[in-house]
């Protein structure tokens, strides 16, 4: 599995530096040189394009991170922050195309929040003139990134509160320091927080690399002209010219550069926070401000929710929409003909996508058994490594390595589309997978399995008819994890599969792009029932199994 993982990141890697210092054997360039990274330079807004990418990459991920300990911090001892983990956790199989057509929806100048303050408090009697989305700050960006990494951080973060050690021991240390006066944010930020956050590390690192070299959204939402960076190494990769596929790949390198540079800033925020903390956490001090934040954050989750809720709302009502004349609220006639002609035209996208999602989904339950399994018999470094490498296809920009992967593939002369899509879809499914199964099996009691092998059970038996049976209902939740990042993947499909596979995702973006706005809510409707319904069948099948073989 480890090699699975970087073999072809590395590989990908190595196939972009290569054309990006002048190797590019298919056009005759046999000379390393510097030629891409200038023609990059000479770019008109390459500058904004780099500027674009790292602002609203760091501001959504600053956002999502700091409204996710406030959410914390307000309602940890709190039943509402349970309503609020079951309200936004079916946001996070939403993909990201569907997300950022969903927010399209509520914020064009027709969009739903136009249409609920007019005219009566706006005075519009006709769309407003407005940028959004599409604006030139990337403002609409920076929305649609962190309505999607709030929930992933808040999950994460309720995830290793879950853990019982460690929960149990947080909690407790909260009601002491509730006990001696401090009020509950303080009592958090103090007690919780120091503990909470290198646990939290690794997931907002990822979150940080994949905004910074997101495609979906900043192609959705975004600027056209110019695009981020990442949107524009993928126009020149797939422009007609192949002689841009140098400046592609050297805009690559530069794109990987920013990550990194992003990532080391966070870092180095880190140790100035926690150098500038030190004192405040052991001052004594009880209070500051914690109503007001608290307040505050009231504020903000309802916004959250309520701007989640219209847009949703807004992509179903399009979705059966007739005529519908600016600035009424709702359509005046319901019509399900954008469905039926849809769903006619979606049967081969459909069926990828579902064939395409099985295969590799299955693949990372079996890697990931196995590498479980055999984990119990390696040493605490190796199970330690393993934890690293997961995070490796996450950590390191898609943008950049896919494109060497797409060229190492086109070298061994693999002409397997569907097989090619499935292997690219596997390297994104499997950290997820792998993640979400790794806590249950390493949770499982041993003494089972001593048990059985001192009445002479192979590993083998032990591993099929008591591991098992035990973990039946978390792997149906990681194959339904994986089935839900594999329907949300754009670039992997676009670029392995060479524009001649097409997906629900795929043609989702490409119908977000000038198509019918009603053509455009079905297909991203689609996309989100797709892993709402694979999460519902891992919720109930698991169920039925059990009662059966009672």
């Amino acid at each position: 599995m480890m090699a699975l993982l970087v073999l072809p990141v590395m590989g990908g890697l190595i196939a972009v530096v290569l054309p990006a210092f002048g190797w590019f054997p298919v056009l005759g360039h046999t000379q390393f040189n510097v030629s891409g990274f200038v023609d990059l330079w000479q770019t008109p807004g390459i500058g904004y394009m780099a500027l674009l990418s790292v602002s609203t990459s760091f501001i959504s991920t600053l956002l999502a991170f700091v409204i996710t300990i406030l959410i914390l911090g307000s309602y940890f001892t709190s039943p509402w922050l349970g309503y609020i983990q079951r309200l936004l956790g079916p946001i996070l199989v939403i993909p990201h195309a569907a997300a950022a057509i969903a927010i399209g929806f509520l914020i064009t100048p027709s969009g739903m929040f136009s249409r609920l303050v007019s005219p009566w408090l706006s005075g519009w009697d006709s769309p407003p003139d407005w940028l959004f989305p599409h604006d030139a700050m990337g403002l609409s960006i920076i929305l649609g990134l962190t309505l999607k990494e709030l929930p992933f951080l808040l999950l994460m973060a309720l995830g290793v509160l879950a853990q019982p050690e460690l929960g149990h021991t947080l909690r407790a240390q909260h009601r002491v320091a509730l006990s001696l006066g401090y009020c509950p944010m303080t009592a958090f930020f103090k007690v919780v927080l120091p503990s909470l956050y290198p646990f939290l590390r690794l997931p907002i690192l990822a979150v940080l690399a994949y905004a910074s070299a997101s495609v979906e959204i900043p192609l959705i939402l975004g600027p056209n002209s110019p695009p981020t960076l990442a949107v524009a190494i993928m126009q020149w990769f797939h422009d007609v010219d192949l002689s841009l596929r140098i400046k592609a790949s050297a805009g690559a390198i530069v794109q990987i550069a920013l990550t990194l540079f992003l990532l080391l800033g966070w870092w180095l925020a880190e140790k100035l926070i926690k150098k500038l903390s030190q004192s405040m956490l052991v001052n004594g001090k009880r209070e500051y401000a914690g109503a007001i934040m608290q307040n505050i954050t009231h504020v903000i989750t309802v916004m959250m929710l309520t701007i989640i809720g219209l847009a949703l709302l807004g992509m179903v009502l399009w979705s059966f929409a007739g005529f519908w004349a600016y600035p009424d609220l709702l359509p005046q006639t319901f019509v399900g003909q954008h469905w039926q002609s849809a769903l006619q035209q979606m049967h081969t996208p459909l069926l990828d996508t579902l064939l395409i999602g099985g295969c590799a989904t299955g693949l990372a339950i079996v890697l990931t058994l196995l590498t479980l399994e055999s984990e119990q018999h390696t040493s605490k470094t190796t199970s330690r490594l393993t934890s690293v490498i997961i995070y490796l296809p996450l950590l390191i920009p898609s943008i950049a390595f896919l494109f060497g992967l797409v060229w190492v593939l086109e070298q061994v002369n693999s002409h397997h589309t569907f097989i090619n899509v499935v292997l690219a879809h596997l390297l994104f499914v499997l950290p997820y997978v792998f993640l979400s199964l790794a806590s249950s099996y390493r949770r499982l009691d041993p003494r089972f399995s001593y048990v059985a092998a001192s009445l002479g059970a192979s590993q083998a038996k032990i591993f099929w008819q008591i591991k098992l049976p035990m973990l039946l209902a978390p792997i149906f939740i990681a194959a339904a994890l994986g089935l839900a990042i594999s329907f949300s993947q754009y670039l992997p499909t676009l670029l392995a599969g060479g524009g001649r596979i097409n997906t629900i995702t795929t043609e989702a973006v490409t119908l977000a792009n000038g198509a019918s706005r009603r053509t455009s809510a079905v297909y991203a409707l689609v996309q989100m029932l797709l892993p709402a319904l694979g999460f519902l069948i891992a919720w109930a099948l698991p169920k039925m199994l059990l009662t059966h073989r009672e």
